[in-house]
């Protein structure tokens, strides 16, 4: 047999065998605070929620979901990794507590390994009361049973907790909670000699709850707390001044029910606190204990740091914990999502009517439930955007491959399975009944003629660059990764890059996810070039390609969502109108489509995919380069059936430089870097604006891409500048260069600045006073500062 053909079939045996042992378990629940589950579509999930107990009220603010309302004045995981866990610290400046959660991940047995987490608190200050109560729980659903082990006790439990379990997949497990060692719990206050039996236990529930409705843990919990506490109160109405301190009423009812699939512990202290949650799996055979926490956590960290700085070198002990921490984010912000979707096949709007875009007549009318499917994804908020795009995912894939390549391509396999078989992904991935909780409603529903930037190309052409860097280290020559199928290289060789990189250590291998993800990437490909395109011939345009050109569907009067930049200014809607963004993208994707097929032996491909990127590069300069405007522009067609460019000057015009589509010696180039350097237009101290600033409509009506700073596209900026126009003779080689670094200052500078002020990075940054902006944390391409700061390209 082919060598090529046996990877392909041992593919998910030797990449399984790792995945199932260090990258099963995660807090693969991002929209909480702290909540970890397996990737298995229905099983284990857990979540921490906390209250104060200061007075009645706090318990109405419970921290449970990431909650820009909820005034935490920081949540950040400082160090984490993919396969061992790792560290997160909030600080809940409203209920005076830093709560520090650490997750350890223990490899072993067949059956994706155990963990032990530890949660941890202080007050923030000291001087004033720190009086929080804590609820870990764990619910179950699918096919299994949890029960608990522990004999129940009317008025809570004291010592260690237990509880036993079984899932197919899980196999059999234990899970068991165990106190610090020096606790404090809230002793004196009204009736305390009443509730003193109470008093420092761990208070219970166990209920069954119908599939599907674990995520609503918080609803149900707090339902039985304060039923419990109005009929405890129910005698104090007449006199307030004897009402029971809350740390006493607050509880869990301290029951469990027959068939409960969904348990909770609760722990109330007062002031500083410690306990611990471990998750044995039987077939691991090896118990658990405080110990392995207390040695395993400073292990994690000191590996974490060295390795840091082997993946991203950079001088700066300051810039080195930012950079950790937005890291530690965007990949402790990874998410396992399993779900129906919402889907209409047949909306279109008016101007879209015209064009037989359609995935597929099937006769469907109205939005429809699909099937269920399972999404690994990065987050590009866990407060706001606590599901998968697909726009910002190529993003997180750059940063994330830089850290740990499989890990990207984990993420990036679970979305080319997305894509269907007419080659369509849906832009927002709203997975299930949670996701969608998030969503306002008029959001919630996919069209499959829409489509959005495909930047999972960034993350293909950046593994077959660390592919090809990866052989070059290793010796002999690019024949061993696939130009060449006349030797193939042994299955036995290795090259031992540390965690994290073994599609790398063999070329075989990372040969052989290319070719596995190959033909639904073509797929996907046919798909943009079928639907998105536009036209030219009807309005006498003059261009090269007859057939090159491309339209964004599914914009409304005032938006184009579907291009990711929503309210940036564009012309009338028309059918047609031409895509200066869309046409740059259409170039990437056909330059990474060459790039991929001529890895994999797709010899004619290559030649094709070739001939169609540059009557699309040829076609740009022909239909989109506005001589009079000296920018290039978008192009719409006037009542007279008339073509004429829509030039609006910012992030739109600097497409084919953005993406690196432009020779150096463009002579469009001088005018464009011009325009970028300018105070009066794209330049700030903080970053490219999104709009100019001498345009009209800066910084007016929405002003979501109408002047901001975001942080992605200055990156596309520095990348085109570092890697070509600076690098490479030409006649704006200097000038690139004095942009390179000031930009790359700049940006680096405000990020940094504003995280120190606020704890945070933002989704967008002001164009005038480079002040955070909207949602936070947004550590999913605002993270991309980490690779500006290691110029990692």
């Amino acid at each position: 047999m082919h060598v090529t053909k046996l990877w392909l079939l041992l593919l998910p045996l030797v990449a399984g065998h790792d995945t199932n042992n260090t990258l099963l378990w995660g807090p693969y629940r991002p929209n909480l605070y702290f909540g970890l589950r397996p990737r298995i579509p229905q099983s284990l999930m857990t979540g921490l929620m906390w209250f104060g107990t200061h007075n009645y009220q706090s318990i109405g603010r419970t921290r449970h979901a990431c909650d820009q309302g909820d005034g935490i004045t920081s949540y950040t995981w400082t160090e984490y990794d993919t396969r061992e866990g790792g560290v997160q610290v909030i600080i809940d400046g409203p209920n005076n507590v830093k709560i520090t959660t650490e997750f350890l991940k223990v490899a072993g047995g067949d059956h994706g390994g155990s963990w032990a987490a530890r949660i941890k608190g202080e007050p923030v200050n000291p001087d004033f009361p720190s009086r929080p109560s804590l609820i870990f729980y764990f619910g179950l659903e699918g096919l299994g049973g949890v029960d608990m082990d522990t004999d129940e006790e009317e008025n809570g439990l004291e010592g260690d907790v237990k509880f036993s379990g079984s899932t197919p997949e899980l196999d059999d497990f234990t899970i068991r909670f165990v106190d610090g060692p020096n606790n404090n719990h809230v002793t004196e206050g009204s009736q305390a000699r009443k509730f003193e039996g109470r008093i420092g236990k761990t208070h219970f529930l166990g209920q069954p709850v119908p599939q599907g409705s674990i995520w609503q843990a918080k609803e149900l919990f707090l339902q039985n707390i304060i039923k419990r506490a109005q009929d405890i109160l129910a005698p104090y109405q007449d006199t307030p001044t004897e009402t029971p301190d809350p740390a006493f009423v607050l509880q869990l009812s301290d029951e469990v029910y027959t068939g409960s699939n969904l348990y909770a512990i609760q722990k109330s202290f007062d002031g500083e606190f410690q306990f611990d949650v471990f998750f044995e799996s039987a077939s691991a055979k090896q118990k658990l204990n405080s110990a392995t926490l207390d040695q395993g956590i400073p292990a994690l960290v000191a590996s974490y740091s060295q390795r840091f700085q082997t993946a991203f070198p950079f001088p700066g002990d300051l810039l080195e914990a930012f950079s950790k921490a937005i890291t530690s984010n965007l990949v402790g912000g990874v998410g396992y999502f399993y779900g129906t979707s919402i889907v209409n096949r047949k909306f279109s709007y008016e101007w879209d009517e015209e064009d037989d875009v359609s995935s597929g007549d099937d006769g469907e009318t109205g939005a429809k439930l699909t099937e269920p499917k399972a999404l690994l994804t990065a987050t590009p908020s866990r407060s706001f955007f606590p599901r998968g795009f697909y726009w910002d995912e190529g993003f997180h894939l750059l940063h994330i491959g830089a850290w740990d390549n499989d890990f990207s391509l984990e993420i990036l396999k679970d979305w080319i399975n997305l894509i269907d078989d007419d080659g369509w992904v849906a832009r927002e991935q709203i997975l299930g009944e949670e996701a969608r909780s998030k969503v306002p409603a008029e959001f919630q529903t996919q069209v499959p003629n829409y489509a959005n930037p495909p930047t999972l190309t960034m993350a293909v052409t950046k593994f077959i660059a660390r592919l090809k860097e990866a052989a070059s280290s290793a010796g002999p020559s690019d024949q061993d990764l696939g130009m060449d199928f006349g030797v193939q290289e042994p299955l036995g060789k290795r090259i031992d890059r540390g965690p994290g990189n073994e599609y790398l250590e063999s070329p075989e291998l990372g040969r052989a996810f290319l070719q596995s993800i190959y033909g639904p990437l073509k797929r996907h490909y046919d798909w943009f070039r079928r639907t998105q395109r536009g036209q030219i011939k009807q309005y006498a345009r003059e261009a090269r390609s007859r057939t090159e050109g491309y339209r964004w569907r599914g914009r409304s009067e005032v938006h184009v969502l579907t291009s990711g930049m929503d309210d940036y200014p564009r012309g009338p809607p028309h059918a047609g109108e031409l895509h200066l963004d869309l046409i740059s993208w259409m170039a990437f994707f056909s330059g990474t489509m060459k790039e991929i097929a001529e890895f994999v032996g797709e010899v004619d491909d290559a030649v094709s995919f070739g001939e169609i990127e540059q009557a699309i590069l040829n076609n740009i300069d022909d239909l989109h380069w506005s001589e009079d405007q000296q920018m290039y522009c978008d192009a719409n067609v006037d009542k007279d059936d008339e073509s004429y460019h829509v030039c609006n000057q910012g992030y739109l015009s600097m497409f084919p430089l953005l993406l690196g589509l432009l020779p150096p010696s463009s002579p469009h180039l001088g005018p464009m870097l011009d325009a970028l350097r300018d105070p009066e237009q794209l330049w700030s101290p903080y970053g490219l604006r999104s709009l100019s600033a001498s345009h009209p409509e800066f910084g007016q009506g929405e002003n979501y891409w109408k002047g901001p700073v975001w942080i992605q596209m200055n990156y596309l900026a520095l990348r085109s500048l570092h890697k070509k126009y600076a690098a490479e003779p030409g006649p704006y080689q200097g000038r690139s260069q004095e942009i390179y670094h000031e930009l790359r200052k700049n940006i680096i500078n405000n990020v940094f600045e504003q995280y120190e002020q606020t704890g945070y990075v933002w989704e967008q940054y002001d164009g005038n006073t480079g002040k955070g902006m909207r949602s936070h944390p947004f550590t999913g391409w605002t993270s991309l500062v980490t690779l500006i700061l290691a110029e990692t390209y």
